[in-house]
């Protein structure tokens, strides 16, 4: 069994003799790229303290790499079969021995442990037991303007734990440490769309407004409903019945089982069962502040009323994590693997490639593969600011999406017309014009960049097996001679201007809190649009799915997807909708906002025929749901 090439390219830690201290295994990718003689400051304090995760490699980390592509590839002997989290542990996770073994030496050096689990033994302790235990000492960096801790050299451990610790964590503390707080805010600001709206695409156009492009142009949509996604995607009969999808982001909404009740009855969409929505909670949150909490509940609302508009059937499980840090949302996805709480998993949110650590990379990786083995697969949006260019000052992709084992998910712009009918869909790039003071004109048509599905290819990760012959190297090798991982994989609507109705308790600028709705895109939005699509096949199919992209990529080049490009109806036709916005964002009291809206302008990015890095592959079309109830054959 060939492994799959998509395991980051500055690989797992291994022993580096060279490097190491004698008698001592390399812990490879925990020395921060940023961490520069030039941007060193000195020795941390000795006294400082410092809370780590020292991540255990369990058993037999090839023959896991090994399973877990055999069991998600249709054309394997292997394929679908899963194992059970028993199962799953027994055989790939770490012994009891094992975790004794790391115990034993990370107490002898002085650390206090304060957490242990099958995936990591969490340790607390000062600079100088750190130094101690992982043979490194800590120093003080510049970075961003801001002076942050981190390892002056690799991290090690000692050389008969070589095979045992997959790495270590927390050494350093950029971007900010959290603190501990117990409670949860209320529910954030208010939003609401103005209008006037079409109610499909092309409904309502705007006569009185200038033209945009040669014509006339149609108001944005009020918000599309499960009804007209379900219909765009080619739903058919399947309800999701069966498949349990898990969401997870950061914190908790604390009316989100009303107002998904609420927006159900109010939308058209089925109602939800006894039971048929559950949350897993952890058992304190962190970082309130520093995370903006309350921001994360829209993010709940999209998440968890997508997935039920396309897959009314399907049970929801979400799954808060602690805060936005990676070692709480990394806690949140282990819960559902160690449990197999879910088929299928949903997650709307990352950060920039350029963040990503080696060392957290590793041990997302190591979850992921453990959730394949089990037939559970991880859908992740790509990103909201195109190439991340103008974000970031330089063009990358994002992370954990960018890793091997999940699905990418990218944006498109969607028209769905008269009668649920799919029109068309441009890749999602939006650039925006205001109307001029004078009512006659856009003021510097298209305008400015407001938005678009991320991309591109990675700097860490290496090609997949699934994506060789089918990313072009103009893409694959974008970034050097070697080919690496492109993104996304597959796309669903994910335009703002086209995006989905949303309903969410709120706080209004009047002092009181009400349920209301508004649309709402992102590719968080394509995420869980894509996670119900995949409920529905996995209800086809009568087994899990799991990891998804050797099935999704041996479809390409037929005709279960919408091959999407930014101008669908040939070269230089420009697509736009027009947009009439509170300029306070709640009411008309202090004015309104007009501006046109011009579709398929993604930065560098760019929707064209065959895969490209705004939509994969394409988007589901008629079939494609159904084409999972027999082997898939070209």
């Amino acid at each position: 069994m060939s492994l799959l090439v998509g395991t980051l390219a500055f690989g797992l830690p291994a022993a580096q003799a060279q490097t190491a201290p004698s008698g001592r295994a390399e812990l490879a990718g925990t020395k921060p790229v940023w961490t520069s003689t030039a941007a060193d400051q000195g020795a941390t304090a000795d006294a400082t303290r410092v809370s780590a995760r020292v991540y255990l490699a369990g058993q037999d980390a090839a023959g896991l790499t090994a399973y877990a592509q055999a069991v998600a590839d249709p054309q394997s002997s292997q394929y679908g079969r899963y194992l059970t989290p028993e199962q799953a542990q027994q055989r790939f996770g770490a012994t009891q021995a094992q975790i004794d073994a790391v115990t034993k030496w990370l107490k002898s050096a002085g650390l206090t442990v304060t957490d242990t689990n099958q995936h990591y033994i969490s340790v607390s302790g000062d600079v100088a037991a750190v130094r101690t235990a992982f043979g490194t000492s800590l120093h003080d960096f510049r970075k961003d303007g801001r002076t942050y801790r981190a390892p002056a050299q690799a991290a090690s451990a000692p050389a008969a734990l070589a095979g045992v610790v997959l790495t270590v964590t927390g050494l350093d503390n950029a971007p900010h440490r959290a603190k501990p707080q117990d409670t949860l805010p209320g529910p954030g600001d208010g939003f609401r769309n103005s209008g006037p709206f079409s109610t499909y695409y092309g409904q309502n156009t705007a006569t009185t407004l200038p033209d945009a492009y040669g014509t006339k142009i149609p108001y944005a949509v009020r918000g599309y409903t499960g009804e007209q996604l379900r219909a765009a995607y080619g739903a058919g009969r399947y309800t999701g019945k069966g498949v349990t999808v898990a969401i997870t982001d950061a914190y908790a909404s604390p009316t989100m089982a009303a107002d998904a009740a609420q927006y159900a009855k109010r939308n058209g969409d089925q109602a939800y069962r006894k039971g048929q929505y559950k949350e897993v909670l952890p058992d304190s949150w962190n970082s309130t502040t520093d995370c903006g909490a309350s921001g994360w509940y829209g993010e709940e609302s999209l998440d968890v009323e997508a997935v039920h508009a396309m897959a009314p059937d399907a049970n929801i499980v979400f799954v808060a994590g602690a805060s936005c840090n990676d070692p709480d949302l990394l806690d949140a996805l282990n819960k559902v693997v160690d449990k197999r709480l879910a088929d299928i998993v949903s997650n709307s949110w990352s950060d920039v490639e350029a963040n990503e650590t080696p060392d957290s990379a590793a041990a997302y990786d190591r979850t992921f593969k453990l959730g394949a083995v089990e037939g559970i697969g991880f859908y992740f949006s790509s990103g909201d600011d195109g190439d991340e260019a103008a974000n970031s000052g330089k063009k990358q992709v994002g992370s954990p999406v960018n890793s091997a084992w999940v699905t990418a998910v990218g944006g498109t712009s969607l028209a769905v017309g008269k009668n649920d009918k799919y029109q068309f869909e441009t890749g999602w790039g939006t650039q925006k014009a205001l109307l001029s003071a004078d009512g006659t004109s856009w003021v510097n048509l298209p305008g400015t960049f407001t938005g678009g599905a991320g991309g591109g290819t990675s700097a860490t990760v290496q090609q997949p097996f699934y994506q060789r012959g089918i990313v072009p190297d103009s893409l694959a090798k974008a970034g050097g001679s070697t080919r690496m991982r492109a993104v996304p994989d597959i796309a669903a609507v994910g335009d703002p201007n086209t995006g989905f109705l949303v309903g969410q308790t709120q706080a209004w600028p009047d002092g009181t809190v009400s349920y209301d709705e508004a649309r709402i895109g992102g590719t968080s939005l394509s995420a869980p649009v894509i996670a119900g699509v995949q409920a529905l096949a996995q209800q086809a199919q009568h087994f899990p799915i799991g990891f998804a992209n050797p099935g999704i990529y041996a479809r390409y080049h037929s005709p279960l997807y919408h091959d999407v490009t930014d101008h669908p109806f040939g070269p230089g036709r420009d697509l736009a909708v027009a947009r009439v916005d509170f300029a306070n964002s709640t009411d008309a009291a202090d004015g309104l906002k007009t501006s046109v809206r011009t579709l398929g302008q993604d930065t560098s990015l760019h929707a064209v025929q065959g895969y490209d890095d705004v939509t994969g592959v394409g988007t589901p079309a008629p079939g494609y749901i159904s084409s999972y109830a027999f082997p898939f054959r070209r």
